[in-house]
């Protein structure tokens, strides 16, 4: 549909690019985005911004409305000067009894997932950074991890316990020391083979969940890990991640995810190209995937998509749901946010939908679900 955030040129908070934003329906029913606003030494702050849509409701442009958190905390600021609050996803969670932001905190030891409520979508409160449990003895608040975010309604966990799900992408490397571009690989847990960076599930069980009450100071907890989907086409086989929150459809969980394919560069070196997909997720228990896109539903095509601070990218984060189309808002090229629209038809019937051990054939076994 077209861009509808760019970053201002004077704006020195936003030189570096305005993208990847979160995005849910305010009380009063407007769509609010929160971007990643971009300053220089990539320093990163969450803004917030109401939609605005012209005569035929197409959203075109935005309203600023201000910063709603940035780098404060020793986990959101690394010692070089950097820091950032990064790529948030913004859920109406009634269970927790308000909104919750899932974004990235870019902090001393690398990219991790932190959370923060609001009642009012413009006052947050910090709840810190995600605790992962261990997974066969593997401490996984260890690995750097991005593409977090929360399911809006609760589903039953592992153990039959009604819970609330995050989708989350843990990776398998740290940063090097004193090299702000430098990884390294580290030992995989126990039990994964593909070192390639998916998809996985967590949980919390509902009653465990008093993180969400105001005072209680303890970290949102999760566990019963279980790596969700990995990179199947080759359109997304270097990498992918979750990209926007689980909305309820009639056949399932949906999100739209990113997908990220090598491709031969005018360098030695190839280049990086990212996709984004539809995937559906059974509606009790979505470890189980009903549906997936064989192809991209959105690729780089427009000048915007193809040339950035970073390439060749569309990276989905927010959708907005309309009684016949979804407006997914996603990053482009790592430096303004367009929308596109997708129709919705009639739901299909199960039917209609692939079989899911087909689908499942095509995963390595340890990812089966």
């Amino acid at each position: 549909m077209g861009v509808v955030m760019r970053p201002l040129p004077l704006n020195p908070m936003e030189v570096g690019g305005v993208l990847n934003p979160g995005g849910v329906r305010s009380p009063d029913g407007s769509f609010m985005l929160f971007p990643r606003l971009v300053a220089a030494g990539n320093y990163s702050r969450i803004g917030l911004a109401r939609v605005i849509n012209d005569a035929d409701g197409i959203p075109c442009d935005v309203e600023r409305l201000g910063v709603v958190l940035e780098p404060e905390t020793p986990y959101e600021r690394a010692s070089d000067g950097r820091g950032g609050c990064e790529d948030a996803r913004v859920v109406h969670v009634p269970a927790l009894g308000g909104y919750v932001m899932t974004y990235v905190a870019l902090g001393p030891v690398g990219p991790r997932p932190a959370m923060a409520m609001s009642s009012d979508l413009e006052t947050w409160t910090r709840l810190g950074l995600v605790d992962f449990s261990p997974l066969r003895g593997a401490d996984m608040n260890l690995y750097p991890n991005k593409d977090h975010m929360l399911f809006p309604e609760p589903v039953p966990g592992p153990d039959g316990r009604l819970s609330i799900a995050m989708l989350h992408r843990p990776m398998f490397e740290r940063p090097v020391k004193g090299d702000p571009h430098g990884r390294h690989h580290v030992s995989l847990p126990p039990g994964v083979l593909d070192e390639r960076w998916s998809a996985w599930i967590s949980y919390c069980p509902l009653e465990d969940a008093d993180w969400a009450m105001p005072g209680r100071g303890r970290r949102p907890t999760f566990s019963g890990h279980q790596p969700l989907f990995a990179p199947v086409h080759q359109w997304e086989g270097f990498r992918l991640g979750a990209g926007t929150p689980p909305l309820r459809l009639a056949e399932g969980w949906l999100t739209i995810y990113h997908g990220v394919e090598r491709v031969p560069g005018a360098t030695l070196k190839p280049s990086l190209r990212y996709n984004a997909a539809a995937l559906i997720m059974d509606h009790i228990d979505p470890r189980r995937v009903v549906y997936r896109s064989p192809t991209p539903t959105l690729e780089p095509q427009v000048a915007e998509e193809r040339c950035g601070v970073v390439s060749d990218v569309v990276f989905p984060t927010a959708v907005d749901q309309h009684d016949t189309h979804l407006d997914v808002y996603y990053g482009m090229a790592d430096y303004c946010i367009g929308v596109a629209r997708m129709d919705l038809r009639p739901a299909a019937s199960l039917a209609q939908i692939p079989d899911p051990g087909a689908i499942e054939a095509e995963f390595p076994e340890e990812l089966s679900a």
